[in-house]
């Protein structure tokens, strides 16, 4: 059985999901602000996570950068307002998926049916690799699912090593955001700014100098690639 975090400082609105999404076989947990978000997703490790913006603590968003850092679990955030920079800003930081309240509760457990459907298990999308490569300082380990820099190890998300491994995997060829999407996140994901975002997560843990990036380069106007410069 999936597992379902409601975040939400509404009691009555956390009933009201919690209800619905145990009816159709979820286990739920729930919590009522920001930093009880975070805790709860390190600790419980939800499949999805339903979290409103306007939480007490931190907010939502902040809520929702500090748990893309450590988990790759579907994120649909909550807004009372429709304006389109609650989407720029959410997306920016990593969300799946948005609903405006008010909203119906079984338009929410649609949304949640669908964002399971999504394939999480994508090894199958990578082409074959050796399964140890060197790029000077940076080693992957594709057989421990595991890279290092200088020696020491770098924690990833699964889907930024996806991402890494996908990009390493051909140094010097573009790849389109559809591209990657459709080899990362599956066929049927909706938005390919979440590329955008993965990418930028991935340079800060990966390149000395992330504004000037050694290993994953931008191709304005296409996509990124991994430079040929970096190739062991």
């Amino acid at each position: 059985m999936e597992t379902i975090l409601v975040v939400d400082d509404e009691q009555n609105l956390i009933d009201l999901v919690k209800g619905y999404l145990e009816r159709e076989g979820f286990v739920v947990l729930t919590a009522e602000d920001g930093p009880a978000a975070v805790d709860v997703t390190r600790a419980r490790h939800p499949d999805l996570i339903i979290l409103d913006i306007m939480l007490p603590g931190f907010d939502g968003v902040e809520a929702c950068r500090q748990i893309r850092q450590f988990s790759d679990a579907y994120i649909l955030m909550l807004t009372a307002r429709s304006e389109e920079i609650d989407k720029i800003v959410g997306l920016s930081v990593g969300a799946d998926d948005y609903l405006t309240k008010p909203f119906s509760p079984r338009e929410l457990v649609a949304r949640v049916k669908a964002m399971l459907r999504r394939p999480r298990s994508l090894a199958h999308l990578v082409d074959d690799v050796p399964p140890v490569r060197r790029f000077g300082e940076l080693t992957i380990d594709g057989a421990r699912h595991e890279i290092t820099i200088r020696g020491d190890v770098v924690a990833l998300t699964a889907r930024e090593f996806q991402l890494l491994t996908t990009l390493s995997a051909h140094p010097g060829h573009v790849f389109t955001r559809s591209q990657l999407l459709e080899r990362v996140w599956g066929n049927d994901y909706y938005d390919d700014h979440v590329v955008d975002v993965h990418v930028a997560n991935l340079r800060k843990k990966i390149e000395a100098d992330p504004a000037n990036p050694r290993y994953v380069e931008t191709v304005r106007g296409v996509g990124y690639r991994w430079s040929s410069r970096a190739a062991s």
